[in-house]
């Protein structure tokens, strides 16, 4: 039945609005779908490339090579080695702990390294390089390379690990490298991302950790392409980074070893000085260590040993050591009475073996006493009343500041840790920090470098180059950087008067060149080589009045730890100050017995570039020297040998 004209138009109506309707739909589904396109095709295009790159391409950090160190004559100090490690990065792994399973079939790992590589895993970024293995021989990285594609993630590779050559001789000047703890992190704000990398070698103490980010560089990257597996199918590019900056010392290697082996198996500490130029030529601390067992972490018996050891190993005596400096600083007080105008050369004290102030008595060494002494016998003799009398006469406070102006109670900035500043007192100084006002016994007992007084062998040696050259000599231990020299440490004039130095200098050579001077029984007898020195001995106990009465225990005849410190500094050539030197031996005794020797055959050692003749010595004591001589070539050529041995 045909429909009516009128049901046809309105059915047609309702078909053309459905169809428009679905024609609306469609077309702005179909407009969606082109914006969405445009969107992630043309907006977002340069996004979503860089999210496929990182799907198949990898970024790593190429660790820079650290500096060199070398000594003055440029001996390697510190340098570093080819090793072979196996690493595995997690992200590229599908099961690390089936990787590491397989991988300990074909090697064997120790299980504390797998403990280790697991808390370093759980700790680090997936995408970080950690060690597994490291000194691996070179047949197991044979055996891993071979086996690559059972391994997802592991490879072998050869990286650098810092070795010194030279072992335990310069372990408390140059310090060592370890591992980067979370504690290092710590302290930096913005620590380098290089840092971050699982075992990386970083300047832990000494020199090494002063001039970290010189001696660190700066790492490179690489850009690797891998496969759904992580294997690494070929390298894009590279950016290479910059090698650390290669340091020279101002330290000579052989006399460091020779002062080393002089100290020998003594609690003590030697420094010697240039006085022209303030160049350290050798540092020593003693007994030392090898600085090469911290580089991939010590042991815990290693360390143990280290720590419980009463001669204190770790600890740089050198320039962390802070002593009363005793006699020695004898020479300070002189400046400062001969500077003021209180006494004249010839000007006498008497010394009945004490002196009474504020009703104690302040006894001198000597029990009898020196009788009447004047500025030079005082010194040759080491009279201790003639310096009581002298500092109260002069005060403190011009006494400190003549101290500080010879490089006593002052940090002297060195690349080196925990350098101390030592203690030149004055009024001010105890009343902040003791609240306690200063007494004229205070007086009396710095003026033979007792009491409050303080001092590093490292200042006790800038002192005697100052008093023999007259200049602000400062102590410089870098000697160049990449080839480029350093400033000097040759310092300008102190101002002080010649003819006073000169006095006191000449006290000095009385000590060491006089039948009764206090250094005679370790003279140079060489005449173009004489040395000035001074005796020194501070005391670590109180001498109570019944002791005294009943006669001072001998040190000797005392525990080591209660026994007195031995001291002795010195220059030479006398009329021509080339070297300056100081040694202290901790508890051990008398500086005229303990400490001379060792300071006058380093000095010669110094003196001649090597093993000084027999006719340096005096005749008494040239078949003991010749014997000493053989002996510490014997330890040497030992040392040197186990040091290639270890090289090897």
């Amino acid at each position: 039945m045909k429909r009516a004209p009128k049901d046809q138009d309105r059915s047609h109506r309702v078909l053309s609005r459905r169809a428009l309707l679905l024609g609306g739909v469609q077309l702005g589904f179909a407009g969606g779908l082109a914006a969405r396109m445009q969107y992630l095709q043309v907006d977002q295009a340069d996004e979503f490339r860089l999210l496929a790159e990182e799907n198949r391409v990898n970024f790593e950090l190429l660790p820079p090579a650290r500096g060199r160190i070398f000594d003055r004559n440029g001996k390697v100090i510190a340098q570093n080695s080819p090793s072979y490690r196996i690493v595995i990065v997690p992200e590229n792994s599908d099961d690390v702990e089936v990787a590491i399973s397989r991988l300990r079939k074909l090697i064997d790992i120790p299980d504390e390294d797998i403990e280790k590589a697991m808390v370093d895993i759980k700790n680090s970024r997936p995408f970080h390089r950690i060690t597994l293995s490291d000194q691996v021989a070179w047949e197991d990285i044979a055996k891993v390379a071979a086996n690559a594609p059972a391994l997802p993630g592991i490879s072998p590779e050869v990286g650098l690990t810092r070795i010194y050559p030279q072992n335990a001789d310069f372990a408390h000047v140059v310090g060592y490298v370890g591992p980067v703890s979370d504690y290092d992190l710590s302290k930096m704000e913005n620590p380098d991302p290089i840092l971050l990398t699982p075992r990386f070698q970083f300047g832990k103490v000494g020199f090494e950790a002063k001039l970290e980010e010189q001696l660190r560089g700066k790492a490179g990257t690489k850009q690797v392409e891998v496969n759904a597996y992580g294997r690494i199918m070929r390298e894009l590019g590279r950016r290479e980074g910059e090698a650390g900056g290669d340091m020279q010392l101002t330290l000579d290697a052989d006399l460091q070893a020779y002062t080393q082996a002089r100290l020998g198996n003594e609690s003590a500490s030697a420094v010697v000085i240039d006085c022209e130029t303030g160049d350290l030529r050798a540092i020593s601390s003693s007994p030392s260590f090898d600085p090469n067992l911290f580089v991939r972490g010590i042991s815990g018996p290693d360390y143990r040993s280290l720590t419980s050891d009463p001669y204190r190993p770790l600890a740089n005596k050198t320039v962390q050591g802070t002593y009363p400096p005793g006699s020695t600083f004898k020479m300070i007080v002189a400046l400062a009475a001969l500077e003021e105008g209180i006494v004249g050369t010839e000007d006498t004290v008497w010394c009945p073996g004490h002196l009474e102030v504020s009703g104690r008595r302040f006894h001198c060494w000597k029990r009898a006493g020196h009788g009447h002494v004047n500025l030079n016998e005082s010194l040759k003799g080491s009279c201790d009343v003639y310096y009581y009398d002298l500092a109260i006469k002069v005060g403190i406070e011009k006494i400190s500041a003549m101290a500080r102006r010879f490089g006593l109670g002052i940090r002297h900035d060195l690349p080196m840790s925990a350098v101390a500043s030592g203690l030149a007192p004055d009024k001010e100084w105890k009343k902040q920090s003791y609240d306690q006002d200063w007494l004229v016994g205070d007086t009396v007992n710095a003026s033979i470098g007792q009491g409050y007084m303080l001092a590093s062998p490292m200042q006790l040696a800038v002192m005697t180059a100052r008093l023999a050259t007259g200049r602000s000599v400062t102590p410089r231990l870098l000697k160049s950087i990449d080839g480029v020299e350093q400033p000097s440490g040759a310092g300008e004039s102190l101002g002080m008067n010649e003819n006073i130095l000169r006095v006191v200098r000449r006290g000095m050579y009385s000590v060491s060149n006089e039948r009764r001077g206090t250094g005679y029984g370790s003279r140079i007898v060489s005449e173009d080589m004489r040395m000035a020195g001074k005796t020194g001995t501070s005391q670590v106990r109180n001498i109570t009045a019944a002791e005294r009465a009943a006669g001072v225990i001998r040190n000797e005849d005392l525990p080591w730890e209660r026994r007195d410190h031995a001291l002795f500094v010195s220059f030479a050539p006398y009329d021509n100050p080339k070297f300056a030197i100081s040694v202290v031996v901790e508890h051990g005794g008398g500086g005229s017995k303990a400490a001379a020797p060792i300071a006058r055959d380093i000095l010669l050692q110094a003196l001649y570039g090597g093993t000084p003749p027999l006719e340096a010595y005096p005749k008494a004591d040239r078949s003991r020297i010749k014997a000493l001589q053989e002996r510490l070539q014997r330890e040497q050529e030992k040392a040197h040998q186990s040091s290639l041995k270890d090289q090897a």
